[in-house]
This record gives C-alpha cells, sequence and structure tokens, in this order.
C-alpha cells in the first residue's frame, strides 16, 4: 500500500467512525426507527450523496452499529472470562453474566438496539449472526470446560422434548448432552431478561439492591445448567 492509499484508508476510517458516533447519538435521542441518513449527513456537515459512499443505506448503517454492538459485548464477556481463568466454572459463569450486565448500564441504547423492539422494516442480515453468538460462546465454553473436567448436574427433558434437545446440542452446542443444551437455552434467555428488566424499568419499586439481586439471581442460573459452586 502506498503512503496516498494508506492516507486515504485512514480518512476513510475516521470517516466512518465520525458516521457511526453521529448515528450512535440519533439513537439515543431519537431512537432506531427514526435513525436517517440525511440527518447524520447533516450534522457532520456532509451532502447525503458523499455519506452514501460509505452506508449505501439505512439499513446498512443500522446493521454497522448492530455488529459493533455484539462484538463490544461479546469482548466484554470474554476479557470478564480471561481475567477470572483460574476460578470455578459456576463462579466464572457468574463473572460472566455480570460483565453482560454493566456492558449494557454503561451502552443503554446499543443494548436497546440488539435485544430490545425490532426496528420497523429492518432485517438484520447473516453478517450479524456470529457477533451475536459471541456472549452464548462464551458461556457455552464454560458449560463444555465443567462438563469435560468435573461433569454437570443434569435434569431431564420430557419425552416429548427430547428430539428437539438432542438436536439443539447437536447443531447448537456439541460436545453437551441434550439436557445441559436445553436449560443453557433457557439460561441464555433468562439472563438478557433479567438485563432488560433492569434496564427498561421493569424492576422499578420491586427490587432495591440490583447489584447482589442479579448476582444471586446468576448464581441461580449457573445451578441451572447444572454447574455447582465449591
Amino acid at each position: 500500500m502506498t503512503t496516498t492509499q494508506g492516507a486515504r484508508a485512514r480518512a476513510r476510517m475516521e470517516v466512518t467512525a465520525a458516521i457511526k458516533d453521529e448515528a450512535r447519538r440519533q439513537l439515543a435521542a431519537e431512537g432506531a426507527p427514526k435513525l436517517s441518513l440525511r440527518a447524520v449527513a447533516r450534522e457532520l456537515g456532509m451532502v447525503s450523496s458523499a455519506l452514501y459512499r460509505y452506508f449505501p443505506s439505512r439499513d446498512d448503517l443500522l446493521t454497522a452499529l448492530i455488529i459493533d454492538a455484539y462484538d463490544s459485548l461479546g469482548e466484554a464477556a470474554e476479557t470478564a472470562l480471561a481475567a477470572d481463568a483460574g476460578a470455578a466454572p459456576a463462579q466464572r459463569w457468574v463473572t460472566v453474566c455480570e460483565a453482560v450486565r454493566r456492558w449494557a448500564l454503561a451502552h443503554p441504547h446499543e443494548y436497546a438496539l440488539i435485544y430490545g423492539s425490532p426496528v420497523p422494516g429492518y432485517s438484520a442480515p447473516d453478517t450479524t449472526i456470529q457477533p451475536a453468538a459471541r456472549v452464548a460462546l462464551v458461556l457455552i465454553g464454560i458449560l463444555r470446560d465443567a462438563f469435560e473436567r468435573r461433569g454437570l448436574a443434569r435434569t431431564p427433558v420430557s419425552a416429548e422434548l427430547a428430539p428437539e434437545a438432542r438436536r439443539m446440542a447437536d447443531e447448537l452446542m456439541p460436545g453437551l448432552p441434550p439436557e445441559v443444551a436445553v436449560a443453557m437455552a433457557a439460561a441464555w434467555a433468562q439472563l438478557f431478561g433479567l438485563v432488560g428488566f433492569e434496564l427498561f424499568g421493569q424492576f422499578k419499586g420491586v427490587v432495591e439492591d440490583r447489584d447482589r439481586f442479579f448476582r444471586h439471581a446468576a448464581a441461580q442460573l449457573a445451578h441451572g445448567v447444572g454447574l455447582v459452586f465449591p
């Protein structure tokens, strides 16, 4: 790459970052459904045609913001896991859950973008699937490690659910028993339900000490997937 090409690449990265930053500001102020490329361009002092060279449509910009949010959240979970690598699996599970909550409280509008109400008229492309899976893969990794090293407490599933449980294990969580795959899917949904309830005000007047409440709830989720505290 020549010096000129390198300068152009850096300039493009800087403009792309500025577009995303302004879009996030608009998400916070107006919400995702009202995100407008024209409004972003206006705030940045750009003509719309120039911005379209970076993001051809609103959906392309939304997708970039969604991927960034999932990657940021996934990185928070992975960093927390690495920092607690020597702990027992159940404690690592709680540590990752708390990292998810901290990220959401620090980035409420980005959390709402990926786990809030769907944006009317927008359909997320396949490019969002891998970033979206990062937190789940961290938790699954904790379960797989515990299962291989110490085993997991397992709750049998009903005969009618057994085929679906086997499919989930085979396709989504290879190496884990079907009943653990079912418990993991339920715990994953409950984790983001807990975070969403707090973030969107559903715990107002109900839960006062939210730090301790969440830690307890995350430990209960750990028990539910078969992890045992030492």
